[in-house]
């Protein structure tokens, strides 16, 4: 999560993580541009790198080796990263339109979200057919057939549409893999076939003559049957018919070819190519709107046509980020102009690679490790990254803006006022909110769209009030998921006491800019609140949003629960099992997201976790005879559970095998990397039993980690928990185990027992 003293002016939305925009994350992170902030919007957390694919599918490689971790890379850059998949672009408003999220204002837009092959054109292809781009489904693909030939028996054929070079390392590199495996499981290779496929009358046409022989040469050598001249006509579950009336028997089919643009492109009357790729000038930018620049595959520079080369992707990536930069700071693009020759490093599935450069050619050994050399050195200039030192620099407050933002952006920089000269201006906030829905309830007499000065609510007959608050600083760059995590996270105690939610009152800092930023940021941090709040049953009432240096957000909660019904901590009983629904790490994960320690698929599975309601399961806890419940936060679970057993009266056995533990957090507390309260809440520690025997086990930090938005805990009676388990389970709580149990309280100070 990044601070800066300096307003936002400008918002430069990066759609995809393609290799130009690695670039210009890269470049900003090296190069900021004050007032200038960066928005990644990507539906992948990690972004292959082309290059290196073909060696990942044929086992060279592991997984991230040929991937850049975009959620670290945006941390480093300063830059936010949404986790989703851009829709559409509305130019006229300047959003980005996302499947899942609200839409993201932009002053500049940059696209880089590479092709997709053309399934619609041929029957049967959609249905029967695995398109290779985007690589993540195909990744997926690829390694549940993986799994599936490892105990596969009998013949296998598959066919791969296009014979490019993408194509040809294609069916090499899969060749090479599967035979390997069949070798391995002692199968006969010769039971492998591959086809490859293209309507073309020669493969890589783009290539030159010795580089085609050389590879008609591999092909023959290795039995692949290439079937060229004919189209493919149709795709039916075990075959490809071909348009000269062939009929290939396969039982997998690829298709690497007719790649075109995504069809939202078109909707946003952009202007594209025949091939619906975006056309763009010298400068990289649309000439039907300077805002919007595109690189990569989805561009076509319309004075220097060329190949869907990776290589132009990443060298688009420097002209990128210098023209984006200028032309926020309002200065001129400069145009860019590719090189006509390239050179393709083309793998043949072993290590092995053929050179070819116009009519260059060259092939060997040599020339792979040197492909190697040279891909590993382009993946760790992304996934190597220093430590950076906050830029320094002031803001020229005249240059990317009109005259009234710039007056704006002078007054933010001016000294700010306390007290409720803090407070957001009610313009802006009127403008954020008027747009949320709040779920209605009877009780709620004056709520947050009633001019009044506080929210008016009753309380049925027979109901006692519950009531909490939870505050805390951002530790992502997303308000959207900030809201929902940090309602999830305030509602954690209601569902824990067992209550029903009924109203909320939020408390906010906004980091302080001009007013369309501030109203944005209100928005979409509010917008991701109101869905859980509202699947939660819980009125938004009200609340108080100021001013500050750092984002941060609360709740006050409001709950109604029969006074006979209340879960208290002081409940556990001897002979309870203690049950836990999440699993914990989330501390030690964002510590580690802090320091670019932590992979981003860890903190997609954290954040996952995180955006879990507990209102599911707090009920199937009370079903299951619960008496004693707790939300596991800032504490960590040692703090909590001992909060549990004094008042109770009880000792506790703690299993440490038996914690259920994100992914990653078990590698982040090895590196040493830690929660800032960590230190507070080992203290706790004098609560263990024969402490010094567990202080070096590996999950021992993980007792005292504080969590957020964190599951909960209960004692559920022993005869009860294994169907207990299994609603849990059903409900979406697959993490939920046992994690320990419950005895009567014995002479010996320290009441908790570690087991593993």
């Amino acid at each position: 999560m990044h601070t800066t003293e300096q307003p936002v002016l400008q918002d430069i939305v990066l759609i995809g993580g393609g290799h130009s925009h690695v670039g210009v994350l890269r470049h900003f992170a090296m190069n900021p541009v004050p007032g200038v902030r960066l928005t990644l919007i990507c539906r992948d957390t990690h972004t292959p790198y082309s290059g290196m694919l073909p060696g990942y599918i044929a086992g060279h490689y592991d997984y991230d080796d040929v991937h850049i971790d975009l959620s670290c890379l945006a941390e480093f850059a300063g830059a936010r990263f949404f986790r989703d998949e851009v829709v559409g672009l509305d130019r006229n408003a300047q959003q980005v339109i996302c499947r899942s999220r609200p839409a993201v204002p932009y002053d500049l837009v940059s696209i880089n979200i590479g092709s997709s092959p053309q399934l619609s054109g041929v029957g049967g292809a959609a249905e029967h057919a695995i398109a290779v781009k985007p690589i993540h489904g195909f990744d997926s693909h690829w390694r549940q057939l993986l799994e599936r030939m490892s105990a596969h028996i009998g013949p296998l054929s598959i066919a791969i549409v296009g014979a490019g070079a993408g194509g040809v390392e294609l069916t090499l590199a899969m060749q090479y893999r599967l035979q390997r495996l069949f070798a391995q499981r002692g199968v006969d290779r010769g039971q492998l076939q591959f086809h490859l496929i293209d309507s073309a009358s020669q493969i890589l046409p783009t290539h030159n003559a010795r580089v085609r022989r050389t590879f008609e040469s591999v092909l023959s050598e290795r039995s692949v049957q290439v079937h060229l001249g004919a189209a493919v006509q149709e795709v039916a579950p075990a075959q490809v018919v071909l348009a000269n009336s062939n009929v290939i028997p396969v039982d997998e089919v690829l298709w690497a070819t007719n790649a075109a643009g995504q069809s939202w492109l078109k909707e946003a009357g952009l202007d594209l190519d025949l091939r619906g790729f975006i056309n763009v000038t010298d400068t990289l930018q649309s000439p039907a709107d300077p805002r919007v620049f595109a690189a990569g595959d989805i561009a076509a520079m319309m004075n220097h046509p060329r190949e869907k080369a990776g290589v132009f992707a990443v060298r688009q990536g420097r002209p990128l980020a210098d023209n984006l930069a200028r032309v926020a700071q309002g200065l001129e693009p400069k145009p860019y102009r590719p090189q006509k020759r390239w050179l393709a490093l083309i793998s043949t599935g072993n290590r092995y690679a053929v050179a070819s450069r116009g009519n260059l050619f060259a092939r060997g050994q040599l020339l792979w490790r040197w492909k190697d050399w040279i891909d590993r050195r382009f993946m760790a200039r992304f996934n190597d990254l220093p430590e950076m030192q906050p830029p320094a620099a002031s803001v020229d407050t005249t240059a990317a803006v009109s005259q009234q933002d710039a007056s704006q952006a002078i007054s933010a920089l001016a000294m700010r006022c306390g007290g409720c000269g803090a407070k957001v201006g009610s313009t802006v906030l009127s403008r954020a909110l008027g747009k949320l829905q709040p779920v209605a309830r009877d009780d709620i007499l004056v709520g947050l769209h009633s001019p009044d000065d506080a929210a008016v609510l009753t309380v049925p007959p027979g109901k006692a009030v519950v009531h909490t608050v939870d505050f805390f600083r951002a530790f992502i760059d997303d308000p959207y998921i900030l809201g929902k995590v940090a309602a999830n996270h305030s509602l954690g105690d209601i569902f824990a006491m067992g209550a029903e939610p009924q109203s909320a009152t939020a408390i906010a800092t906004v980091p302080y800019g001009i007013e369309s930023k501030t109203e944005d940021v209100v928005f979409q941090m509010m917008s991701g609140a109101i869905e859980v709040l509202n699947a939660a049953g819980c009125a938004l009432v009200g609340g108080h949003t100021g001013e500050g240096q750092e984002l941060a957000l609360g709740f006050a909660v409001n709950g109604l629960i029969d006074p006979d019904q209340v879960l208290s901590k002081g409940g556990l009983r001897p002979g309870d099992c203690l049950v836990l629904t999440k699993p914990v790490g989330t501390g030690t994960l964002f510590a580690a997201h802090g320091r670019l320690q932590a992979k981003g698929r860890w903190i997609d599975e954290a954040l996952e976790s995180m955006q879990v309601s507990n209102q599911a399961a707090a009920g199937c806890l009370r079903e299951h005879g619960a008496q004693a419940c707790t939300d596991i936060t800032g504490f960590g679970v040692l703090g909590h559970l001992i909060e549990m057993t004094k008042p109770s009266g009880v000792d506790a056995e703690l299993d440490l095998s038996a914690l259920p533990v994100l992914a990653g957090a078990e590698e982040t507390v090895a590196a040493g990397i830690l929660s800032s309260l960590q230190p507070a809440n080992v203290r706790s520690r004098r609560g263990i039993r024969d402490l010094e025997r567990w202080v070096k086990h590996p999950r021992y930090p993980l007792l005292f980690d504080p969590q957020t938005a964190g599951g909960l805990l209960a004692g559920i009676p022993e005869s009860r928990v294994e169907s207990c388990l299994q609603q849990l389970h059903c409900l979406g709580y697959p993490s939920a185990v046992v994690v320990g149990r419950i005895s009567a309280q014995s002479d010996q100070l320290e009441p908790i027992t570690l087991r593993e």
